[in-house]
């Protein structure tokens, strides 16, 4: 039996690990062909292996921060599925070098044995700290949406664009330039939403709550032992659960929703 995205072509950033390998593998059970693009190629391979017919999907290496990368991934997709319908940026990182993390995570440290230590990183940031989140959780997704569609503008079809947001950038409870680009990527969506609807192309966000993938290894546990305590349903979301959200939003199921924010935060915060 077919699938809901039988005969659909769809791209897939940061499908190497976590949240989109999920999404990747989730949107493939689901009948649609998946280029997996990821800065590492092999993690990316191995998101298409473990598919239930690798030899439908595509895994190629993509540096989301530079255009010419984004563009000639999405090229090749476009060449190797026939069509593209479905585009998910979601590649995201939450520090880069220079950024004050250290500093932050080391003034957290004090904290516990002086509860008058501030916790500063926005003192501590360099403009490359800044930057390197900007450059791959904003720039890519507007890269994204851009090169994708240009190709569905080309062919003439419609389809669906999915960003992965977070709470973040609602609640403001994360890094400067994390929460920024997160609430960045909301005005993104919620502009094209408008843009494109003339061409019957949906674009929406889905904005996890914090999630069990590599990213959170960088946190204390005393910072993720927090989060979790502040979830109503008690954990953090599993990567599966993100993915269904997005899986939802790409089908024809959502056909009228669009510039919408899809909150899957286990009740964290209300957008």
């Amino acid at each position: 039996m077919s699938g809901p995205l039988e005969g659909r072509g769809a791209v897939v950033t940061g499908a190497g690990r976590g949240i989109g390998r999920a999404i990747a593998q989730r949107l493939a059970a689901d009948g649609a062909r998946v280029a997996a693009l990821d800065l590492n190629l092999a993690d990316a391979e191995a998101t298409v292996a473990g598919t239930a017919d690798p030899q439908r999907h595509l895994a190629l290496d993509c540096d989301v921060s530079d255009s010419a990368s984004v563009a000639a991934a999405v090229a090749a997709a476009r060449h190797a599925f026939g069509r593209l319908d479905i585009a998910v940026a979601n590649a995201g990182i939450g520090k880069a070098p220079g950024d004050g993390s250290e500093e932050m995570y080391a003034a957290m440290a004090r904290r516990a044995e002086d509860p008058a230590v501030p916790v500063d990183q926005l003192i501590h940031m360099g403009d490359e700290g800044w930057r390197g989140v900007v450059r791959v959780n904003l720039d890519g997704a507007f890269f994204l949406m851009r090169e994708t569609v240009r190709v569905m503008a080309a062919d003439g079809n419609a389809g669906s664009l999915v960003c992965i947001s977070s709470t973040s950038a609602q609640s403001g409870e994360g890094s400067p330039h994390y929460c920024a680009s997160k609430a960045g990527v909301i005005g993104l969506v919620r502009q094209l939403s408008r843009e494109l609807a003339p061409r019957g192309i949906r674009v929406n966000a889905v904005a996890p709550g914090p999630t069990d993938t590599p990213i959170m290894q960088g946190i204390p546990d005393d910072w993720i032992t927090s989060m979790e305590a502040s979830i109503p349903l008690g954990r953090m979301a599993r990567p599966e659960e993100v993915a269904a959200s997005v899986a939802w939003l790409a089908s024809d199921e959502a056909s009228f929703t669009t510039g919408s924010v899809l909150v899957a935060n286990g009740g964290s915060y209300f957008f």
